[in-house]
């Protein structure tokens, strides 16, 4: 099978993590674990998760002139990801990501210094056009600047390239920009965050994800973490559970592996539904790993993990 064209418009940062006994509170330092840093962004991260599941990933992004923007090359090189759009700015470091996981739990905190790529022009996005027109669809979140966001929209609107946008990290989103959105795929406090509704049940995701259709978009799904998702679109509305997993690490990136997983099997021409089941999939695994885009899967482990799991999806 050919590999589907996605055309992924986001972040590059470098990710600098380390394990605590706990999670620090105001004012309190505590004693970190190894110290890991690696290629991060969210942007980065759903571009190595859908190269690594089969896509054929054009990335648009900026990064400075600095050590972090050699680790960025880097990695697309390693993925396989085209880089004729990853802009290097004089001006402007490469972005970072300061992240802490509580050993236990999984459970993280980040701080996100996005550097270059909050820099991104119209003029850089214009001359993806040809990739963006020959893609099976754009993915995009908003840990760029929204002006970068909104025009690759409206290039692809105009060019009927279906948009998915992963509403990340969340900030007011304008109206106009509802209605040119194919499937939006928030998680629970995004998805509270811009509904205004509170989503702490099934019922709350589905009166939630109402709010974003009447709003315009086509499709919503809720990534609910290891509640798996909820899903309204045309022909499917209903939950999807996670599949379980004993031996969970890190859950940082999780959600990135799973909009990478889904915007991949969506562009092979799976329905939302068994997109859906492929990036939890995706996400599934990613999460017995350290780090975010090191952890992101080979098509072969999905296949087999799919394989694995095939009762529990029938379920």
């Amino acid at each position: 099978m050919s590999r589907p064209k996605i055309t992924v418009l986001g972040s590059f940062v470098v990710d600098l993590m380390s394990k605590t006994p706990h999670l620090p509170v105001r004012g309190e330092t505590v004693f970190g674990g190894p110290f890991k840093l690696g290629p991060g962004g969210k942007g980065s991260n759903q571009a190595v998760a859908a190269s690594k599941a089969g896509a054929d990933v054009t990335m648009i992004t900026k990064i400075g002139r600095d050590v972090f923007a050699d680790i960025a090359l880097k990695s697309f090189e390693s993925a396989g990801i085209k880089t004729d759009f990853v802009y290097q700015d004089e001006r402007y470091e490469t972005g970072a990501a300061l992240i802490m996981v509580e050993e236990g739990t999984a459970e993280n905190e980040i701080v996100v210094s996005p550097g270059a790529c909050k820099y991104i022009t119209n003029e850089d996005i214009d001359a993806a056009i040809e990739d963006i027109k020959k893609s099976s669809l754009l993915l995009t979140q908003l840990e760029t600047n929204l002006s970068a966001v909104l025009h690759a929209v409206d290039i692809a609107a105009r060019h009927a390239i279906p948009v998915v946008l992963n509403p990340a990290p969340v900030q007011e989103i304008p109206e106009e920009l509802y209605g040119k959105i194919d499937i939006l795929t928030p998680n629970e406090t995004e998805a509270q965050t811009l509904s205004g509704i509170e989503v702490n049940s099934l019922d709350g995701a589905a009166k939630a994800a109402d709010v974003f259709i009447k709003r315009g978009v086509k499709s919503v799904i809720i990534t609910l973490g290891k509640n798996g998702v909820y899903i309204k679109s045309r022909k499917f509305v209903g939950h999807i559970p996670a599949f379980r997993i004993d031996n969970v690490i890190d859950t940082t990136g999780a959600g990135d592996a799973f909009n990478g997983g889904f915007a991949t099997a969506l562009a092979e021409g799976m329905d939302i539904k068994d997109a859906a089941i492929f990036g939890n999939a995706v996400a599934g695994i990613s999460v017995t790993r350290i780090g975010t885009a090191p952890a992101m899967p080979e098509r072969s482990e999905i296949d087999d993990f799919l394989a694995k799991h095939r009762q529990e999806i029938n379920a």
